[in-house]
């Protein structure tokens, strides 16, 4: 019996990339392992990632960098958030590549990579229509990718944008923006013929082979994750997380017993409750209060009453043979039946990876 535990499976992980990298043809896979692996775990996830195909790593902060830089130095990595001075130095002292889109930060890029002895690998990002990081200014943004040519501190390794709507279908702008990127691109290579140039999230892999360039940079894909918000076997996934715990208590329940703070689920007929024992400090959210099913002994059962931080309350049924020490499934599969992370982000009004980022760390997780 276990409280709680995220059983992360390895070879999910390897067959998605693999799955992935024969999309991509000769591009390279660029696994993104940022926020802990989006909930999987960094470091095994990277080597696994490694293990299916990805050539390269990618994270958002100098800590991330730090960590993944500390144990695979000889793999590229790209640190892609923005960085103040002392988190710059961080990321360079691991070797990282870092994201540069302003003349001042380049100019302090190459500053601190003169004072730590060794050219710093920059990627200078074009904002095509993200409205977030990166500049507007396509003759910006190749004014910076000549510096980087001309520094002796500095050694340009990619132009790079990302996609604000490749995950919607129906939507034209990912078009507009594909457009932009690939003229700026075009103009890079020219100048810089070994520039790598990537666009590319999951969804624009699995979308357009145009966005493909280089190199795409994949996150939720790696872990089985659809980026479509639908389910991952339509795209050939496999998800890689499942999260599980057991059921601790049963009781029998009378019409009109509650269960939980504020008493939101009271039995209308004589039924038999589990308790679990974890709750919204482990990740499961609030949110899900009678709003989910879990799977025992193979079967769904309704999640009944608030969730609390640390336990929360199923609806077992008048007949139930459960009893405790049962496992039950919250993400994942069991005899057969499954629920998927995209069912309870549908549930939560979400995406699929903030419910596999929001699993917490008291949550240990194992290789299955």
């Amino acid at each position: 019996m276990e409280r709680a535990v995220a059983r992360i499976d390895l070879g999910a992980v390897r067959e998605n990339c693999a799955r992935l990298k024969a999309e991509l043809a000769e591009a390279e896979l660029c696994a993104v392992v940022k926020a802990d692996g989006y909930g999987h775990g960094d470091l095994a996830c990277a080597e696994a990632a490694l293990a299916g195909g990805a050539t390269r790593l990618a994270v958002a902060t100098a800590t991330e960098a730090e960590r993944i830089g500390r144990r695979l130095a000889h793999v590229p990595l790209l640190t892609m958030g923005a960085l103040a001075p002392e988190e710059l130095d961080t990321a360079l002292e691991a070797g990282s590549e870092v994201a540069v889109w302003r003349r001042g930060f380049l100019d302090l890029v190459a500053a601190r990579a003169r004072a730590h002895g060794r050219p710093a690998r920059v990627h200078v990002k074009l904002d095509s229509g993200m409205g977030r990081l990166g500049n507007r200014e396509a003759g910006e943004v190749l004014e910076l990718l000549r510096a980087c040519v001309e520094s002796a501190d500095l050694e340009p390794v990619g132009i790079w944008t990302h996609f604000a709507t490749a995950d919607e279908l129906d939507s034209a702008f990912f078009d507009e923006q594909l457009g932009r990127f690939a003229a700026v691109a075009e103009a890079a290579k020219t100048e810089v013929p070994g520039v790598v140039a990537h666009a590319a999230n999951s969804a624009a892999v699995l979308r357009d082979s145009r966005s493909h360039f280089d190199m795409a940079r994949c996150g939720v894909a790696v872990y089985g994750l659809d980026p479509y918000q639908e389910d991952p076997a339509k795209h050939g996934l496999r998800p890689a997380l499942s999260l599980r715990s057991y059921v601790a208590d049963v009781k029998p329940f009378e019409p009109g017993d509650s269960a939980g703070y504020g008493r939101t689920w009271r039995a209308e007929e004589r039924t038999c409750v589990g308790v679990l024992p974890l709750g919204y400090g482990d990740g499961v959210r609030r949110g899900l209060s009678n709003n989910a099913e879990v799977l025992v002994g193979g079967r769904r059962h309704p999640l009944v009453g608030t969730v609390s931080m640390d336990n929360l309350t199923v609806d077992l049924g008048p007949d139930t043979d459960v009893r405790p020490g049962a496992e039950a499934v919250l993400i994942g599969s069991q005899n057969g039946e499954a629920i998927l992370t995209e069912e309870l982000a549908g549930r939560l009004g979400t995406i699929n990876y903030e419910i596999t980022c929001g699993i917490s760390a008291r949550v240990p997780r194992v290789e299955a």
